[in-house]
């Protein structure tokens, strides 16, 4: 009797190969559905078939998620635009998540887009990388676009905090890009393991930093930003910032955080490579900062009471366009109205008398009478106003 023959066992380098022949297939077949799917949010036929939008039937009858609905029909609505990344695709030398990043740039971009640069980055990055790179590419075609993004996601801040019947709290929330870095940065150094004898898990950990953060923990957060100089004088062109715990920040979030922070020196050869650092130095002195404490004592900001220690020093005149660091172009800001000065756009100028003014973005100085838009908001001075108009001080 013949004896069956033992099965061939695999090899890892076999079973490898297979799983990138399978993931290529598999981007090609959803290269071809995002087609599909962009064709048919081009039609009415979802209203016909009952449903609120295209992406609501897609995500329903192909059993999939929302994000994945709209990602395949943003992805086909821009193929025609993306030749290089979907030739890339057929050659195996990028995936699907590298294009659904292209499609989104190209999206955001409009004429601005090139594909060629991005398309080299993607060919030798993985997509979560390449995201990043795309994130600067969005920032040099348009900064203040760039900007008014980062504006809407803090607008779109929230925490709730609710406690159950046995005094337990459940916290919940969403934090824009660069106050999720804070929170990070502060609590990552208060989150690691004191030993070997430390069993709790990382959720557990982070949670003890938490309530260690709010007790008045010994660790101050410090939070690492990576500048060019063209970005932080917002010359047109200039990349995004790089910063710990993050997306790429505008230069309006780098200007805001240059006010009150230490500076390091950092030269680059022209291969970008390191071949000098400086010693850090704080813009605004340890002195300097208690004697604008002891004058100010408060957030400038017409109506804010916020203490000294719950503020910044900001530069009337930013210190990169020119502006000493001195107590006549020292003023605090709380967190809240130093965001509106450099990312909401409001000015702040001192009248003759010492006070401070607080003009909105929509009123600027020299606009002739009859271009000026109508009707304005009013600028306003410390008396009679309660935090800022329309804003809660206290938030």
């Amino acid at each position: 009797m013949d004896e069956k023959a033992a099965p061939i066992k695999e090899s890892g380098e076999e079973r490898r190969a297979r799983m990138m022949r399978k993931r290529k297939a598999i981007d090609l077949m959803e290269l071809s559905f995002a087609e599909d799917a962009a064709a048919f949010a081009s039609t009415d036929e979802y209203d016909e078939l009952g449903f609120v939008s295209p992406i609501d039937w897609i995500r329903f009858n192909c059993h999939m998620t929302s994000g994945a609905a709209a990602a395949s029909v943003a992805v086909g609505r821009t193929m025609d635009r993306l030749p290089r990344s979907v030739e890339a695709v057929s050659q195996g030398e990028i995936g699907l998540a590298h294009v659904t990043v292209m499609a989104r740039t190209a999206e955001a971009l409009k004429d601005r887009f090139d594909e060629r640069p991005l398309i080299e980055y993607a060919r030798e990055h993985t997509p979560g990388k390449f995201h990043f790179y795309c994130q600067h590419a969005k920032h040099a075609a348009d900064a203040d676009g760039y900007a008014e993004t980062e504006a809407d996601q803090a607008q779109s801040r929230r925490l709730s905090l609710s406690t159950w019947i046995d005094g337990s709290m459940v916290l919940s929330g969403v934090l824009d890009a660069f106050g999720g870095a804070a929170l990070r940065a502060a609590l990552e150094p208060l989150a690691h393991r004191s030993g070997e004898h430390d069993k709790r898990e990382r959720g557990q950990r982070l949670a003890d930093a938490l309530v260690e953060l709010a007790s008045g923990g010994p660790h101050p957060a410090s939070i690492q930003v990576t500048s060019s100089v063209e970005t932080l004088l917002g010359l047109a062109g200039a990349s995004a910032a790089d910063m710990e715990f993050s997306l790429p920040i505008s230069s309006k979030i780098v200007e805001r955080l240059a006010c009150d922070c230490s500076v390091t020196r950092v030269l680059l050869d022209s291969e970008s490579a390191v071949i000098d650092v400086g010693r850090a130095k704080r813009v605004v002195s340890g002195p300097a900062r208690r004697a604008l404490a002891a004058r100010d004592g408060t957030c400038r900001w017409p109506g804010c009471d916020r203490p000294a220690s719950w503020t910044a020093a900001h530069h009337v005149v930013h210190w990169v366009h020119g502006g000493t660091t001195d107590l006549d172009n020292l003023i605090l800001l709380c967190h809240r109205h130093h965001w509106m000065v450099h990312e909401g756009k409001w000015q702040l100028v001192r009248s003759d008398d010492g006070r401070m003014l607080a003009i909105p973005p929509t009123v600027r100085f020299g606009m002739a009478a009859a271009s000026r838009p109508d009707p304005q908001p009013e600028p306003f001075g410390d008396e009679g106003v309660d935090g800022d108009a329309g804003y809660d001080s206290s938030s």
